[in-house]
Protein backbone atom coordinates (compact mmCIF):
# COMPACT_ATOMS: atom_id res chain seq x y z
CA UNK A 1 0.00 0.00 0.00
CA UNK A 2 1.23 3.65 -1.02
CA UNK A 3 0.17 6.94 -0.37
CA UNK A 4 -1.54 6.92 -3.53
CA UNK A 5 -3.27 3.68 -2.53
CA UNK A 6 -5.18 6.24 0.79
CA UNK A 7 -8.32 7.66 -0.22
CA UNK A 8 -10.03 10.16 1.71
CA UNK A 9 -11.70 8.25 3.85
CA UNK A 10 -8.65 5.97 5.01
CA UNK A 11 -6.72 9.27 5.58
CA UNK A 12 -9.84 10.19 7.86
CA UNK A 13 -9.16 6.38 9.93
CA UNK A 14 -5.67 7.70 10.44
CA UNK A 15 -6.77 10.70 12.02
CA UNK A 16 -9.28 9.79 14.47
CA UNK A 17 -7.24 6.31 15.22
CA UNK A 18 -3.98 8.97 15.76
CA UNK A 19 -6.47 11.16 18.21
CA UNK A 20 -8.35 8.38 19.69
CA UNK A 21 -7.12 5.18 19.24
CA UNK A 22 -9.07 2.94 21.51
CA UNK A 23 -12.58 3.62 19.85
CA UNK A 24 -14.34 1.01 18.63
CA UNK A 25 -15.10 -0.17 15.09
CA UNK A 26 -18.10 0.35 15.66
CA UNK A 27 -17.62 3.84 16.52
CA UNK A 28 -14.96 4.38 13.92
CA UNK A 29 -17.28 3.10 11.19
CA UNK A 30 -19.99 5.84 12.48
CA UNK A 31 -17.76 8.37 12.17
CA UNK A 32 -16.24 7.47 8.70
CA UNK A 33 -20.01 7.04 7.32
CA UNK A 34 -19.40 3.09 6.79
CA UNK A 35 -20.55 0.15 7.90
CA UNK A 36 -18.80 -1.68 10.37
CA UNK A 37 -17.01 -4.73 8.11
CA UNK A 38 -15.97 -2.28 5.36
CA UNK A 39 -14.25 -0.08 7.79
CA UNK A 40 -12.50 -3.31 10.32
CA UNK A 41 -11.38 -4.03 6.66
CA UNK A 42 -9.92 -0.91 5.97
CA UNK A 43 -7.84 -0.55 8.98
CA UNK A 44 -6.24 -3.96 8.80
CA UNK A 45 -5.32 -3.67 5.67
CA UNK A 46 -3.97 -0.84 6.68
CA UNK A 47 -2.14 -2.26 9.80
CA UNK A 48 -0.91 -5.18 7.42
CA UNK A 49 0.60 -2.38 5.13
CA UNK A 50 2.66 -1.36 8.29
CA UNK A 51 0.71 2.14 7.91
CA UNK A 52 -0.52 1.39 11.34
CA UNK A 53 2.69 0.90 13.29
CA UNK A 54 1.02 -0.15 16.59
CA UNK A 55 -1.17 1.17 19.28
CA UNK A 56 0.33 2.19 22.52
CA UNK A 57 -1.19 4.25 25.86
CA UNK A 58 0.50 7.80 26.00
CA UNK A 59 1.40 7.83 29.66
CA UNK A 60 1.46 11.73 31.46
CA UNK A 61 5.53 11.70 32.53
CA UNK A 62 5.02 13.51 35.49
CA UNK A 63 2.46 11.41 36.73
CA UNK A 64 4.83 8.22 36.73
CA UNK A 65 7.11 9.82 38.47
CA UNK A 66 9.43 11.07 35.79
CA UNK A 67 9.00 14.91 36.03
CA UNK A 68 12.00 15.76 34.11
CA UNK A 69 12.54 16.05 30.32
CA UNK A 70 16.08 16.65 28.52
CA UNK A 71 16.78 16.59 24.87
CA UNK A 72 20.94 15.62 24.13
CA UNK A 73 23.21 16.22 21.40
CA UNK A 74 26.09 13.41 21.26
CA UNK A 75 28.90 13.74 19.00
CA UNK A 76 31.04 10.66 18.54
CA UNK A 77 34.65 10.43 17.62
CA UNK A 78 34.89 9.23 13.99
CA UNK A 79 36.69 6.37 13.61
CA UNK A 80 34.78 4.19 11.30
CA UNK A 81 32.01 2.49 12.31
CA UNK A 82 32.51 0.99 15.53
CA UNK A 83 31.82 3.92 18.23
CA UNK A 84 28.05 4.31 16.42
CA UNK A 85 27.28 0.20 16.22
CA UNK A 86 28.59 0.47 19.76
CA UNK A 87 26.48 3.69 20.55
CA UNK A 88 23.28 2.65 18.94
CA UNK A 89 23.41 -0.77 20.65
CA UNK A 90 24.03 0.97 24.22
CA UNK A 91 21.34 3.43 23.93
CA UNK A 92 18.62 0.69 23.18
CA UNK A 93 19.28 -0.35 26.54
CA UNK A 94 19.41 2.66 28.33
CA UNK A 95 15.54 3.14 29.35
CA UNK A 96 15.88 6.82 29.78
CA UNK A 97 16.19 7.50 25.89
CA UNK A 98 12.44 7.43 24.83
CA UNK A 99 14.07 8.73 21.26
CA UNK A 100 17.18 8.39 19.54
CA UNK A 101 17.88 9.94 16.19
CA UNK A 102 21.15 9.46 14.10
CA UNK A 103 21.39 13.15 12.61
CA UNK A 104 23.45 14.92 9.98
CA UNK A 105 25.16 18.12 10.76
CA UNK A 106 27.77 18.84 13.14
CA UNK A 107 25.80 16.43 15.66
CA UNK A 108 25.69 12.89 15.25
CA UNK A 109 22.79 11.48 17.76
CA UNK A 110 20.08 13.41 19.11
CA UNK A 111 18.37 11.82 22.00
CA UNK A 112 15.00 12.62 24.35
CA UNK A 113 15.32 11.07 28.24
CA UNK A 114 13.19 10.90 30.75
CA UNK A 115 14.01 11.13 34.49
CA UNK A 116 12.99 11.33 37.85
CA UNK A 117 15.06 14.28 38.91
CA UNK A 118 18.44 16.54 38.53
CA UNK A 119 20.15 13.56 40.70
CA UNK A 120 18.58 10.75 38.27
CA UNK A 121 19.65 13.41 35.29
CA UNK A 122 23.51 13.27 36.76
CA UNK A 123 23.53 10.04 37.21
CA UNK A 124 22.41 9.18 33.54
CA UNK A 125 24.94 11.39 31.98
CA UNK A 126 27.85 10.91 34.20
CA UNK A 127 27.70 6.90 34.64
CA UNK A 128 26.06 5.98 30.99
CA UNK A 129 26.23 8.45 28.44
CA UNK A 130 29.72 9.95 28.98
CA UNK A 131 31.71 6.53 29.85
CA UNK A 132 30.60 5.40 26.32
CA UNK A 133 33.31 4.75 24.14
CA UNK A 134 33.52 7.45 21.60
CA UNK A 135 31.67 9.97 22.79
CA UNK A 136 32.97 13.08 22.33
CA UNK A 137 30.74 15.63 23.29
CA UNK A 138 27.44 16.60 24.81
CA UNK A 139 25.39 19.27 25.14
CA UNK A 140 22.22 19.08 26.76
CA UNK A 141 19.23 21.40 27.18
CA UNK A 142 16.23 20.57 29.96
CA UNK A 143 12.94 21.05 29.24
CA UNK A 144 11.62 23.95 31.04
CA UNK A 145 7.37 23.69 29.62
CA UNK A 146 5.96 21.24 26.86
CA UNK A 147 4.47 23.85 23.92
CA UNK A 148 3.14 21.42 21.72
CA UNK A 149 3.65 17.89 22.42
CA UNK A 150 1.75 15.08 19.63
CA UNK A 151 1.94 11.97 18.26
CA UNK A 152 0.02 12.68 15.10
CA UNK A 153 1.40 13.41 11.62
CA UNK A 154 0.21 16.16 9.78
CA UNK A 155 -1.96 13.97 7.35
CA UNK A 156 -3.63 17.07 5.85
CA UNK A 157 -0.17 18.57 3.96
CA UNK A 158 -0.19 14.88 2.14
CA UNK A 159 -3.78 14.73 1.50
CA UNK A 160 -4.68 17.52 -1.34
CA UNK A 161 -8.62 16.34 -1.37
CA UNK A 162 -8.92 16.75 2.83
CA UNK A 163 -7.55 20.23 2.81
CA UNK A 164 -10.02 22.66 3.42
Amino acid sequence: MSLDDLDTIDHCILEILQKEGRLSNQELAERVALSPAPCLRRVRALEKAGVIRRYAALLDPRKVGLGMMSFITVKLEKQGKMPAEAFAKAVRTWPEVVSCYSMTGETDYFLRIFVEDLDHYTRFLMDRLLKQVGVVDVKSNIVLEAIKDTTALPLDQVAPERRR
